[in-house]
């Protein structure tokens, strides 16, 4: 079992200065996140690949998504998708590489390379927007879409759950300064961290 990049961080709640609670955050790795991808002339055979796999067809464009029974299918740039499980009951690597075949793509298991902080709360926005450079309005940033940003020379990749509610995929490397960062941005507004 791996260790947690979140390993050391202390749950718990710091209140706003009138006694809030605007940000919550929840910081956890994943049980699998497998990147597919291909090259221009490959963009077809993928894309039927997956269609044959997931019985549907996948993302048509950068920053759209689909919930699959394999999991979260982001479709992450024009030759590529990252598919995040949500539970550990099967090797989406192994199962991928059976359908996607060398002479179509590349399946790579990224599991230990990737893990999420959760944000959510009235002032998510308010704190997401200190750190990135995107247009957060519903307009720009519709429920279900994801989108590739980053912070201080990091990327990450947002995916917006709800309304008030973004997951953060992050590199674990980076994972503690992501956080950090997070809860420091957010503390204005009062914080609850889970990790």
């Amino acid at each position: 079992m791996l260790r947690s990049p979140f390993e050391g961080f202390a749950s718990g709640v710091q209140p706003g200065a009138a006694g809030q609670t605007g940000v919550h955050l929840h910081a956890e790795t994943l049980p699998g996140v497998t990147q597919i991808s291909t090259w221009i002339s490959g963009v077809p055979g993928l894309e039927q690949a997956l269609r044959a796999l997931l019985g549907e067809q996948p993302p048509m464009h950068s920053g759209l998504t689909l919930p699959t029974a394999c999991g979260l299918l982001v479709r992450t740039g024009p030759e590529e998708f990252l598919l995040v499980a949500e539970h550990a009951t099967t090797d989406n690597t192994a199962l991928l590489r059976r359908h996607v075949g060398v002479d179509t793509g590349a399946v790579t298991d990224l599991g230990h390379a990737r893990c999420r902080i959760r944000i959510s709360g009235g002032n998510c926005r308010d704190t997401l927007s200190k750190l990135f450079a995107i247009d957060l309005r519903d307009a720009a940033f519709p429920v279900s879409q994801a989108r590739l940003t980053g912070h201080h020379h990091v990327p990450a990749l947002l995916h917006r759950v709800g309304p008030d509610q973004f997951d953060i995929y992050v590199f674990t490397t980076y994972a503690q300064d992501q956080l950090h960062a997070l809860v420091d941005a957010a503390l204005e507004y009062g914080v609850a961290l889970t990790a």
